[in-house]
């Protein structure tokens, strides 16, 4: 629960809330008891609540591979992980991306599909996010 957040995580995840409304979900992968330390992890450092992440937009799985159907019954159209083994799997959704900026001592891949675009800061997230919902048609239920 000590776990600081990645910097610039909480502040994206609003704006990210600003850009797409409603349809911001967290997806992650973790078992019974990781996944309630998660839940009140991410509710106590500014990702769950009003005007945010809603509760019920939190979906945990028991493997990386699990994400993709999530993903596919969410109609979710763009992607941020920090492994590329899960974007990989993510076959049902246009835009994914890479984030960097959490890796610490580990390299990125050294080869990064052509579908797959890679982000080091969460203010480089925001920014790429912007500009492809920019170019294309807003999702509906933008709040």
């Amino acid at each position: 629960m000590g776990t600081p957040a990645t910097a610039g995580a909480a502040d994206a995840v609003r704006e990210l809330v600003g850009i797409f409304g409603s349809r911001v979900h967290i997806v992650s992968k973790a078992g019974p008891r990781i996944e309630a330390l998660s839940r009140a992890w991410l509710a106590r450092n500014g990702f769950v609540g009003e005007a945010l992440v809603a509760p019920d937009h939190l979906h945990f799985v028991t493997t990386r591979s699990d994400k993709g159907p999530v993903c596919a019954a969410l109609g979710v159209t763009h992607f941020v992980d920090d492994r590329l083994d899960v974007l990989e799997h993510l076959t049902t959704v246009p835009h994914r991306l890479l984030f960097t900026g959490g890796l610490g001592d580990q390299s990125p891949p050294a080869r990064v599909p052509e579908t797959v675009q890679t982000v080091a800061t969460w203010t480089a997230t925001v920014a790429l996010l912007r500009d492809l919902v920019g170019k294309s048609a807003p999702p509906a239920d933008l709040d």
